[in-house]
């Protein structure tokens, strides 16, 4: 019941706030495993093999293109949509926007690259599988190549240098999308898209009461598609 979610923004003060047409040579390096930031690329060379990607890398890969790269939610998510065996448009897009931050009632997410390639992946195994390239790297730097000793034999050379600077990046993003939503009329519209689509979990609490609450504070509810 909302098809313009596929081509516009589900909260309206987020149009304009990033550039359209996306940056293509970000896009590029994004689509085909070749950011330098190990994780995504590896998660990214992955997709394109497979068609396929477990939901919390899914969400990562899409929260580092719209929020590290600062790319437009619609060029990065149209990648995934091609390349998804499974892919749903009913899901696909609502995800697309909710891991970018434009909805307007989802709590940005902004997965740290670097940490989730230590968390998720601590042995290194699916790194090294997919970016052979930093074959040489040490374990203990292979989600931070830049940091190893022999940095200088591999960046540039056999893989990329990081095309853009993850912790800065992020923050940047950050400041970007709470000033917006700091904005005038920003909960107004928030209150009505959070009225038509979002979730009201029960909890003990008396539900009348939850749900009440809930719509006073609309960045503490979830989607319905969210995991």
């Amino acid at each position: 019941d909302e098809p313009r979610i596929e081509h516009e923004n589900m909260h309206r003060a987020y149009d304009g706030l990033r550039p359209t047409p996306p940056d293509s040579t970000r896009l590029h390096a994004w689509a085909e495993g070749e950011t330098g930031l190990p994780f995504v690329d590896a998660c990214m060379r992955c997709l394109n093999a497979t068609g396929w990607l477990n939901f919390r890398m899914r969400a990562m890969v899409m929260s580092v293109a719209s929020y590290h790269l600062w790319l437009d939610w619609r060029a990065p998510g149209l990648v995934l949509a091609r390349r998804f065996t499974d892919y749903e448009p009913g899901i696909h897009w609502s995800q697309v926007q909710m891991q970018s931050g434009t909805t307007g009632i989802n709590t940005p997410r902004i997965y740290n690259p670097v940490k989730q390639g230590k968390d998720q992946d601590p042995t290194g195994a699916f790194t090294r599988r997919w970016v052979p390239e930093l074959a040489a790297i040490p374990d203990h730097h292979l989600q931070e190549p830049w940091k190893a000793e022999n940095a200088s034999a591999v960046l540039g050379k056999a893989y990329p240098h990081p095309i853009i600077d993850h912790l800065s990046a992020a923050r940047a993003a950050r400041d970007q999308i709470w000033a917006v939503r700091r904005s005038g009329g920003f909960r107004q519209e928030a209150k009505g898209i959070l009225a038509k689509h979002a979730s009201r979990k029960p909890t003990r609490r008396n539900t009348k009461d939850t749900q009440q609450g809930a719509r006073s504070a609309p960045d503490q509810l979830s989607l319905p598609f969210e995991n």
